[in-house]
């Protein structure tokens, strides 16, 4: 006689219920394509940072609104601020839908019920709260929609600033060069480049080094850059001193600075490959770093002030020599006003030290460390200014 064991023989397993697992699979596909594959913790960094921009947008009109001595009034009155800082930004139709659909949530639901002649009672219920979400829809509708236009508009002017500066740097006798360049929004206003330029007296080519950064951000800047470098390269196709060809320069940027408002600060160099001479100016901008074979660092200070500002302000040229393994750093004042989450910046000291440990690299290969390193200090905060580097190495 056998005995059964209930626990030897495990009964079948439990049916998988198709349905519901297609259910989650399609959720899941759907979730992946809302977050584009982003994590929890990276889609909280992305919101913190829209958030802390959103904030300063309206801080800063807040700002510009109210004078120093009523920004300590109650809290009611800073929020009525606050309040006008957001309307201000919509069109009067749009103020009046976000207004409609804010009274339509606060208003309590409810109803009202009256006797028709039949005698039969007719209770009629009201939900203003589902109507005020629906302005508030078809308003956000309205403002993602301008969004998306304004969005494929700067998308292009991105490709087409993309196609204003070079891709990678000429060949030039005697020199290695490496660039790069990060706008803070979609387009930037700042400038680089490398181009030969005729020489006076001389059968062999000068080349022009030039980093340039326009007062402002965005649109504005990126329109002004646009406008530096067509007079760059319409200017410096005349055989001119480096000194005539900044002060033409000067006197062009004047007629579009508004009235000195949207200046640039420039560094600008001529490099002859023969004698290894660099003449350069410096206009109002951060001195380059000139890091010696020796390891000595100098910096390139001389010139004037920034181009814009007044038209019949002369410039100053200085003039070096380049020695094989001599470095040159020069860079815009977004990289070393670059924060990080505590608020510290990034510095000149960091860039020295990088410098003075990869001398023997390439400048590709140090420009990559420099970004690297830069990437690792600010984090996942934002920035406020376009990042642009060039490093020059003599061979």
């Amino acid at each position: 006689m056998q005995t059964s064991n209930p626990q030897a023989a495990p009964g079948p397993p439990p049916p998988v219920v198709e349905g519901k697992s297609e259910f989650f699979a399609q959720l899941n596909r759907f979730w992946q394509r809302v977050t584009e594959g982003l994590e929890l913790s990276q889609l909280w960094k992305q919101f913190s940072a829209d958030a802390r921009s959103s904030y300063r947008l309206y801080h800063r009109d807040f700002r510009a609104r109210a004078p120093q001595e009523t920004r300590k009034r109650s809290f009611l009155h800073t929020a009525q601020e606050y309040i006008w800082a957001i309307l201000e930004k919509l069109t009067p139709a749009r103020r009046v839908c976000l207004l409609l659909g804010v009274v339509l949530l606060l208003i309590p639901s409810g109803g009202y019920s009256y006797l028709k002649k039949s005698g039969e009672l007719v209770v009629v219920e009201l939900d203003p709260h589902f109507w005020g979400g629906a302005v508030l829809f078809v308003l956000l509708m309205l403002e993602i929609a301008d969004r998306v236009v304004m969005k494929r508009d700067l998308e292009i002017a991105r490709d087409i600033q993309r196609w204003l500066l070079p891709a990678k740097p000429p060949q030039v006798r005697g020199l290695e060069i490496a660039f790069t360049t990060r706008p803070a929004n979609t387009v930037a206003g700042d400038f680089y480049d490398v181009f030969s330029r005729p020489a006076a007296g001389s059968s062999e080519p000068h080349f022009l080094l030039a980093v340039a950064d326009v007062a402002g951000k965005s649109i504005p800047a990126a329109l002004l850059m646009a406008t530096f470098q067509a007079s760059l390269k319409t200017l410096s196709e005349t055989s001119t001193s480096l000194a005539d060809l900044v002060t033409s320069m000067n006197h062009y940027a004047c007629t579009n600075s508004q009235s000195g408002l949207r200046f640039t600060t420039a560094f600008l160099a001529e490099f002859d490959p023969a004698s290894r001479a660099l003449t350069y100016i410096n206009a109002g901008h951060n001195a380059p770093m000139l890091r010696r074979r020796s390891g000595v660092i100098e910096r390139l200070s001389v010139g004037g002030l920034p181009l814009g500002m007044w038209a019949d302000k002369s410039y100053e040229a200085g003039k070096l020599i380049l020695e094989s393994g001599d470095w040159l750093v020069i860079f815009t004042d977004g990289v070393v006003e670059a924060v990080n989450g505590g608020d510290e910046e990034y510095g000149e000291e960091r860039v020295l030290n990088l410098l003075q440990m990869g001398a023997t690299a390439t400048p590709e290969e140090l420009l990559r460390r420099m970004m690297s390193d830069l990437d690792a200090f600010v984090g996942p905060t934002p920035q406020h200014d376009d990042i642009t580097c060039m490093l020059v190495k003599a061979v």
